[in-house]
């Protein structure tokens, strides 16, 4: 049997299993899609001990920079986002990718996102770099970054950089938000759903919202788009999307992209 696994601390409520094994089975492979806890500093050791049977990984918090670093060939999008989501297995060591751009990417173009030159992302932080990936792969040009402090936004700057978006930096405490994202095309919230309860209304002006957090549900962001009538993507169409790309990558073949979202469904509704 064939092995792939999820990696990261804490792993244990992970949804990634129920997208692989409902895939996996749909091809009719005998594929066995586990969870495996693993600290940053750990990813070396834990990668490095897997036999010839695993196939891949999908890297989850925090280890997704150790992944990158520890890769033996990278693609470019991983390079600039300065991280990896998904490891796979080759014939000379383990390829680095960054399916998370796919999840920016296919969540908002599912919810009829096609056209736009100017986002504003919430938070600087790893989740916001793929968004800036994935709004660049959607053909935005110019991005404001809005973070509760600018010292903390470089890397962010360096993707952003890297994908050729023109980026500015702004504060939270001295930003008209409502202004701004109503000016905008899209915006992506990366932060916590708590810390967005004075955001969310100003927030909603954006025709549309992706808001990669989705626990607990509904978010203050979901909840203020879906009264506003703009367009919400939510992190599950994300996870759902990057997951479309890694199962591809670890087996060569078309996601069942159906059977995922239904096993998707299905076990959010077991879970509620």
């Amino acid at each position: 049997m064939l092995r792939a696994a999820v990696i990261g601390s804490p792993i244990e409520h992970s949804l990634s299993p129920v997208l692989h094994n409902a895939a996996y089975a749909a091809l009719g492979l005998d594929l066995e899609y586990t969870r495996l806890e693993c600290a940053e500093a750990e990813v070396p050791a834990l990668v490095s001990s897997l036999g010839p049977e695993w196939v891949g990984l999908s890297c989850t918090m925090p280890t997704k920079r150790a992944a990158l670093a520890f890769a033996s060939s990278v693609t470019e999008r991983a390079t600039a986002v300065g991280a990896a989501n998904t490891l796979v297995r080759t014939d000379s060591g383990w390829h680095a990718d960054c399916t998370d751009v796919d999840g920016v990417v296919g969540a908002l173009r599912e919810k009829g996102f096609s056209d736009g030159t100017h986002g504003v992302v919430i938070g600087a932080g790893g989740t916001a770099t793929a968004a800036l990936a994935g709004l660049a792969e959607l053909g935005i040009s110019s991005v404001s970054l809005v973070v509760r402090d600018p010292s903390r936004a470089s890397e962010a700057l360096e993707t952003a950089s890297r994908v050729g978006i023109k980026a500015e930096v702004l504060s939270l405490s001295s930003v008209d938000l409502a202004v701004l994202a109503g000016a905008s095309d899209v915006v992506v919230s990366t932060v916590p759903a708590s810390a967005t309860v004075p955001l969310a209304a100003a927030l909603a002006r954006a025709p549309y919202v992706l808001d990669v957090i989705y626990h607990p549900w509904p978010t203050p962001v979901a909840a203020a788009v879906e009264e506003s009538g703009a367009r919400l993507a939510t992190g599950l169409d994300m996870l759902l999307h990057q997951a479309f790309g890694q199962v591809e990558q670890f087996t060569g073949k078309p996601a069942p992209q159906e059977v995922m979202r239904e096993a998707l469904a299905a076990e959010l509704a077991s879970r509620s």
